[in-house]
């Protein structure tokens, strides 16, 4: 009823485009707006206070040092070493500093098998194998005759070391394969200083899933050594992108329909010309032998090409391929003729950014600030996690001990009566905590910091989409093209935008944050619920999180158009909001159809750059082309700047796109709005271009001055109700006279 009511819409007939008398809105969000900074300022100050990233940065040894801090005894000794690593569970209780063992901080991690036992019998001969093993015991502690069970309990020297390297600053088992056989220093048993014997897979388990991280840290550097060598190639490609976006873009000012037509049938070309060479890789690969393995059998391989030698990677490609192609060949059979109507609107829209250029580099201030409001975020997160005071924590050695866990102060530990109660017992850095209000609130802190943040983000995205749709609105309602164009349209807009209704974006972004916050609590119980066999649980978390992605993507939609229409009105939000909601409502059929096709066309235009650039960087990085071949160099993983340069390419395309996209929507609803405001008159005249009304017109049965595109039943219901008002005033004009 309140978008179809039939009554006829009251129009200001002065109206010449975007409003410049106007309030301001929201006033009261806008004012919560700026005090959340505010406030957003004071909590960064705070953690900055309090906060010591080197908390984060430097490992941590039982004492509560820092590893490898300049100034300090440990200054040579940057990495952290564990006395018993069988402790240890798993390889996040390493990280996080919380090993149920003594930590040292050492300069190199062992290089050898060694047990303390074994170290003194040799001490007998030589006093080489002490100076080495010492190397690992607790500072200040030189007695090698000190009996190994009285060593054990003190935790003087660890029981055995065993073949490392550092690996995040801390002395993980070198585990290396030899023959399928994990072993460490090309053995599977040692024996530790109590002569029990152990197994290689003993430490496998207390550092469960070490072997892949170590194996990822050398595809890392790999991967590091690949950016140094090829920089400067990645960069010329990005810039390659940069300038075909923008002839892309300035050439759809002049030959819209053959470029985009061009651009529909190069995808689909080069899509048939994937799936045939899918398919003929896949037929070759299932003749020969081995090609048959499935990709969960042979696992996560560093080395790319393995997968390629296998029949079902080639098969997963033909299919997604398929898909793609149907897709995109269904949709161009069905809505042939509102491909026609998106490429006029598109025509239109380049029309417009040609006569605003300065829209196409608004992107970059969208960045700038997003890059401030992100490092800020980061800053303030790091300095949050690290606030807090050591916290000491009674480490025994027995289980049954009465102060196990208890917290303690290691200046006093050794007047107090635990050590006599539990043999063994010592005070150990734990972690990093307190007990003030502060610190008890950590947890809130962090939640707001990450709200705000969210918040932070949209308003940024609410401002350049408002700014942008106010320059495009004054192209579309200008009469005389480019002469009623104001000047400076994109700086007006900006500013009217920022003066006027930081409120009412500030409302969109902060409904837009809280659902994207509650998603992330979604997704973190998500995580949390894996390992949980309560499948109604996990049905109905997987439920919720589909109604708030969906309700993510329709606040989206419905903040976009409701900023469009601030910019042309200058009313609040939720105004706003209901009058765009309406307008679409009554013009649905446009909405669902010619707004999503022009995001298909623009869709496609960005797949055909990047896909271009992405050929282009393919050849040279895999020395296929000839002219250059000598100056490419020498990559462990071609594909890694290869998927860099095809990422960045589409990125920076969809920078210029995003533009143009807005630039398309803000038409759109423009031109929507205009169907309704006027009817072709010479009165009233639409502002439309002609070519964009003709085929309007052309689709919707020559009804050119039809005010709503409508299904034929309800068009009927309200002119019968605009008849019989008609009627009923008509009397009552005739009885009055």
């Amino acid at each position: 009823n309140l978008c179809f009511s039939g009554e006829p819409r009251k129009f200001d007939p002065t109206f010449r485009g975007p409003i410049s008398n106007r309030s301001c809105t929201d006033v009261f969000c806008c004012v919560i707006f700026i005090i959340v900074i505010l406030g957003y300022i004071a909590l960064g100050t705070v953690a900055w206070l309090h906060g010591d990233p080197r908390k984060v940065i430097y490992p941590t040894d039982s004492y509560g040092q820092f590893c490898g801090q300049k100034g300090t005894p440990n200054a040579k000794k940057s990495i952290l070493f564990y006395f018993n690593i069988l402790k240890c569970a798993n390889p996040a209780v390493l990280i996080n500093l919380q090993c149920p063992t003594t930590q040292m901080c050492v300069s190199k991690c062992p290089d050898r098998f060694a047990t303390y036992t074994d170290m003194q019998l040799q001490y007998q001969i030589t006093a080489a194998p002490w100076e080495y093993y010492r190397l690992f015991c607790k500072p200040g502690f030189n007695n090698p005759t000190k009996p190994v069970a009285q060593v054990l309990r003190d935790e003087d020297c660890p029981s055995m070391i065993v073949p490392s390297r550092p690996f995040l600053q801390r002395c993980f088992p070198d585990f290396i394969t030899l023959n399928g056989t994990l072993t460490v220093a090309k053995r599977t048993h040692f024996k530790d200083a109590l002569d029990k014997a152990r197994s290689v897979t003993e430490l496998r388990d207390a550092a469960n899933g070490i072997t892949g991280l170590v194996d990822a840290k050398e595809v890392g550097m790999k991967i590091v050594e690949d950016y140094a060598a090829s920089w400067n190639w990645i960069l010329i490609g990005l810039v390659i992108a940069l300038v075909v976006s923008l002839i892309f873009i300035l050439l759809l000012r002049f030959t819209a329909g053959l470029l985009l037509w061009f651009t529909i049938i190069a995808v689909i070309l080069v899509i048939a010309y994937g799936i045939w060479h899918c398919y003929l890789e896949f037929s070759l690969l299932r003749q020969q032998p081995g090609a048959d393995v499935t990709i969960v059998d042979i696992g996560f391989q560093t080395d790319v090409t393995v997968y390629l030698h296998l029949s079902q990677t080639w098969l997963i490609f033909l299919i997604a391929l398929c898909t793609i192609e149907a897709s995109i060949l269904i949709i161009l059979i069905f809505l042939r003729k509102r491909v026609r109507i998106a490429i006029a609107l598109l025509r239109e829209g380049s029309k417009a950014v040609s006569y605003i250029m300065s829209t196409l580099f608004y992107p970059i201030i969208t960045f700038l600030l997003l890059a401030i409001c992100i490092s800020y975020f980061s800053v303030t997160s790091v300095f949050l996690a690290s606030s807090g005071d050591a916290i000491y924590k009674v480490m025994a050695a027995e289980p049954n001990c009465m102060y196990a866990n208890k917290t303690c102060n290691p200046e006093t530990f050794n007047k107090t009566n635990v050590s006599k109660t539990c043999p063994g017992a010592q005070c150990t850095f734990a972690f990093y905590g307190g007990e003030t209000p502060y610190h008890r609130y950590l947890f809130i802190l962090q939640l707001s910091n990450l709200l705000i943040f969210l918040w932070l983000v949209n308003f940024i995205i609410a401002l350049g989409q408002c700014t942008l749709a106010g320059a495009f609105a004054s192209y579309y309602w200008a009469r005389r093209k480019p002469q009623d164009i104001p000047t400076c349209p994109l700086f007006s807009s900006f500013s009217r935008a920022i003066r006027y209704h930081t409120g009412s974006l500030a409302f969109g972004a902060l409904i837009l944050a809280l659902v994207q916050m509650a998603r992330i609590i979604l997704e973190y119980l998500d995580s949390k619920l894996k390992g949980a066999s309560n499948v109604a649980a996990r049905f109905l978390l997987c439920c919720l999180k589909c109604c708030f992605w969906c309700l993510e993507r329709f606040i989206k939609f419905m903040n976009r158009n409701a900023y469009i229409m601030i910019a042309i009105y200058g009313k609040c939000f939720c105004t706003s909001a209901r009058d765009a909601f309406c307008l679409l409502m009554r013009n649905v059929v446009r909405v669902a159809v010619l707004d999503r096709v022009t995001d298909f066309l623009l869709f496609l235009g960005k797949v055909l750059i990047a896909g271009s650039v992405g050929v282009i960087a393919f050849f040279f990085f895999t020395h296929k082309i000839p002219i250059v071949q000598e100056d490419v160099p020498t990559l462990h993983y071609y594909w890694v700047p290869l998927l860099t340069v095809i990422f960045g390419s589409y990125l920076i395309a969809h920078g210029f796109f995003s533009v143009y996209a807005m630039c398309v929507d803000t038409l759109f609803l423009c031109f929507c709005e205009d169907l309704e405001r006027n009817d072709g008159s010479p009165e009233k005249p639409f502002l439309m271009s002609a070519e964009l009304h003709m085929l309007d017109q052309e689709y919707n049965d020559g009804s050119a001055t039809r005010p709503y595109h409508m299904t034929r039943t309800l068009r009927r219901m309200l002119r019968r109700r605009r008849t019989k008002r008609q009627k009923s005033r008509k009397r009552e004009k005739d009885s009055v006279e």
